[in-house]
């Protein structure tokens, strides 16, 4: 698999309940995260998105983008916990060493109910 398609799977896997196995497939060892509301470990991680799943399972997670360079993969997409919210704009940043994912960061921007850019998030 390509890192693109592994940040793809990784993500798809995470967002649809499977975080457990996201993460024992393509995780690697002395992984860390980004995210400011969380401690930085793997298993933290999981664990959040995991709850996340419970909390919403209609979460609706469409990849509009997916960008490769170098050891980084960035995925730009539409995270919705319910199918009639408005969601997030996210971005996710993998590292990858090797074919495991070892750093992440993740940015959402939620999607207003009447933008004033009509370009659209997407």
């Amino acid at each position: 698999m390509t890192k693109k398609e592994i940040a793809q799977d990784f993500l798809k896997l995470a967002a649809n309940g499977h975080s457990h196995e996201a993460f024992r497939l393509y995780v690697g060892e002395k992984f860390k995260h980004h995210n400011a509301y969380f401690k930085g470990d793997a298993d933290t991680l999981m664990l959040a998105m995991e709850e996340s799943t419970r909390t919403n399972p209609n979460k609706v997670f469409k990849i509009h983008h997916i960008l490769e360079d170098g050891n980084l993969v960035a995925v730009h997409s539409h995270l919705k916990q319910t199918p009639v919210d408005l969601g997030f704009a996210v971005v996710h940043i993998l590292k990858f060493k090797a074919d495991k994912i070892v750093e992440l960061w993740d940015l959402g921007q939620p999607i207003p109910r009447e933008p004033i850019n009509k370009n659209g998030m997407f």
